[in-house]
């Protein structure tokens, strides 16, 4: 991962410095790259590079050998706190490789830095998942459903002789078995388009799907459930096609004369008291590391690592054609192969930081991402304020500052933003923003749906749930920790309540790993304490921060259906279990075409203390969406996420040494 940005006023342009603002310039002779100063930097291309070089030394590629995922052996916690600057180190790289032509899958373990393969294992596939969707396979499967007869004729069928601008779009097949276990399918629903730059999604082909076999080549099942007619009107969002544009906007201009506050020294991100490792990988995208609040001289950890873990998007449609549509944008499609390439005034406005990616592609060989994260920071309104009534009217207030770290993503319909923010109070808060077009189905015009919104004849947009789980490994002033349950509960009117109008708190330790599986609960205001036992506050109670939720519906799909057995982290809120290395993802390591059941369920069984230990916390959360009209044809940005709050983690608020607002238009004292 790599800075883009310009350099700071009153320092001297650099030969190899933007000459505008957040426009990168590359020098024309580039030093050779520097290997990785930490043991959790990003990986580099020439680690991928080499990774690639030593699989091949080993015999172990072929011409058809394809890369679905390199990823960073992560170095465990207690190595990743130990190191010191200018200390050696190994990196260790986790590839998943696919034969092509046999469908054979395998996992690698390559040391990059003393060139060695330290292990291969072969993947059953069957009974473990397929590796994630690779992007060479999209226009391969479109063309082979495209020559299908099968598909061309059930085309036909419906009046579709011209099918050139047709889009069949390859789908993951969730649990999908067709002849044998192990198959490695892809699903394809098909829209039209009316020219080559037309919003497809306006267009469904209602009552089709083809089901191909990626290693055969070939169509294995069509079903068609019979024709609806194809929605006629298009769904064009762009400037050209929707009138002449407002007039009465004003410039906003968002300046920071000398410069932003942050400070970035590689992947190190500095900001007021906040610091962490900045990081990206193609499966979950946007990763932090080593997050902690410097307080009182002393760098206090919170979060070891913080990340996107998994999402699924998972629709409600009953009918044959479409109630198979579920998707785990992270474990099957690679959300972070998926990110944008961010533009600035558009995506990410202010004084930014621009860090490209670098991930691996299809065959192996390093791909950068540009512009792929995007740093800054904004104004947040009121930090606090206070009148003092009693010294006439005397007022001091404070205006918040968030630092924002985020990406955005693409994948196929939907675009998401995601977004980290840290407050000057101590406070992280991530947020998951939707946009994008709502994907569509067929009906006939005017007779609606029960499972969708008509949201333009004869176009459904189904209703459907985002299911976001965020891995945290919690370090709250170290890594022994607990997490307790916190409700607020009203008090029995009685001798201890003689008004009846007490209320109070009721906790519950989650102590075992049994019970690490939770559900929110809005009418008792129920949150997670997160605390550590070992390290207590001036009042003698433990240092804490607080998980707090903005809970909707867990997964709807019903116990035992294939979407609830493959998204069986969306069955809870909150899922506390042991820390482990191997504890990765909630769905598990290869949820493409698998069964179910892996993950979160198989560590939740019972038997692990879950008190003063290094735990992980997964937090499930999302929107069921029940799209509105005017979520067509694009739709506004529907956003979601969490808060974690200190909590008793300061000794008071940790804010109070910052300066008053100068004048300038600012705040006149």
């Amino acid at each position: 991962m790599t800075c883009c940005h310009p350099p700071s006023p009153d320092s001297p342009a650099s030969p190899d410095a933007p000459t505008s603002p957040n426009v990168p310039v590359s020098p024309a002779s580039p030093a050779p790259a520097a290997g990785p100063a930490h043991p959790l930097d990003p990986l580099s291309a020439a680690e991928i590079a080499a990774a690639r070089r030593v699989l091949d030394e080993a015999g172990r590629l072929t011409a058809t050998t394809r890369f679905p995922l390199v990823l960073l052996d992560e170095p465990d916690r207690h190595a990743a706190a130990a190191h010191r600057p200018g200390e050696s180190f190994v990196r260790r790289l986790r590839i998943t490789l696919l034969d092509t032509a046999t469908g054979a899958a395998a996992e690698a373990l390559v040391d990059v830095t003393g060139g060695l393969l330290l292990s291969w294992r072969e993947l059953d596939v069957a009974a473990e998942g397929q590796p994630q969707v690779m992007f060479e396979e999209y226009p391969v499967v479109e063309a082979i459903v495209k020559a299908d007869p099968g598909w061309r004729k059930a085309m036909a069928e419906r009046g579709i002789e011209d099918t050139d601008l047709a889009v069949c779009a390859p789908l993951a097949a969730g649990s999908t078995v067709i002849e044998r276990p192990g198959r490695r399918l892809l699903r394809c629903l098909t829209w039209l388009r009316c020219d080559a730059t037309d919003n497809a999604w306006a267009h469904p082909v209602g009552g089709l799907v083809a089901d191909v076999d990626v290693i055969e080549g070939r169509v294995v099942r069509i079903t068609d459930t019979g024709a609806v007619p194809v929605p006629a009107e298009c769904g064009r969002y762009e400037a050209e096609f929707n009138g002449p544009p407002r007039t009465d906007l004003r410039p906003l201009e968002i300046t920071q004369p000398e410069g932003p506050s942050f400070r970035l020294d590689g992947p190190l991100l500095s900001w007021q008291n906040w610091s962490f490792r900045v990081d990206f990988n193609a499966r979950e995208g946007l990763v932090l590391h080593r997050v902690a609040y410097r307080d009182g001289g002393r760098d206090r950890p919170v979060l070891h690592r913080a990340s996107l873990a998994e999402m699924a998007v998972a629709y409600g449609e009953a009918e044959e054609s479409r109630n198979w549509v579920a998707f785990l944008d992270a474990g099957e499609y690679s959300l972070g192969r998926n990110a944008n390439a961010l533009r600035l005034g558009c995506d990410c406005l202010g004084e930014i930081r621009y860090l490209d990616a670098v991930v691996a592609d299809d065959h192996g060989n390093p791909e950068t991402l540009p512009n792929a994260v995007c740093i800054h920071e904004e104004d947040y309104g009121l930090l606090w304020k206070h009148t003092d009534i009693f010294n006439g009217n005397a007022a001091e207030s404070r205006r918040a500052r968030r630092l924002v770290v985020s990406y955005i993503a693409t994948v196929g319909n939907y675009d998401y933003g995601f977004y980290w923010y840290f407050h000057q109070d101590g406070t992280i808060a991530f947020e998951a923003k939707s946009t994008g077009i709502v994907q569509t189905s067929a009906v006939e015009p005017g007779a609606g749906s029960p499972h969708g919104t008509e949201v333009a004849p004869g176009l459904l947009a189904p209703y459907h749930q985002h299911l976001f789980c965020v891995r945290l490994d919690v370090a709250v002033d170290g890594l022994a920790n607990t997490v307790e349950e916190v409700d607020v509960v009203p008090v029995p009117a009685g001798p201890d309540n003689p008004g009846g109008n007490a209320f109070t708190t009721r906790t519950t330790v989650v102590a075992d790993s049994a019970d690490g599986g939770r559900l929110a609960d809005p009418l008792a205001g129920r949150r997670w304490r997160i605390t550590n036992p070992g390290s207590h506050n001036r009042m003698g109670r433990p240092v804490a921060y607080t998980l707090v939720p903005q809970p909707g519906p867990v997964v709807l799909a019903q116990p035992g259906s294939p979407v609830a057995e493959r998204m069986a982290y969306g069955t809870r809120h909150l899922w506390v279990t042991r820390h482990r290395a191997e504890r990765r993802y909630p769905a598990g390591d290869h949820p493409n075409q698998h069964p179910g059941g892996a993950g979160l369920p198989q560590w939740t069984a019972g038997g692990e203390s879950l008190e003063n230990t290094e735990l992980t916390v997964w937090h499930t959360f999302g929107p069921t969406h029940l799209p509105r009209l005017e979520e067509w044809p694009v739709m506004p940005v529907e956003p979601t996420g969490f808060t974690l709050k200190p909590t008793g983690f300061f000794d008071r608020n940790p804010t109070l040494d910052l300066p008053r607002e100068a004048g300038g238009g600012h705040c006149a004292v």
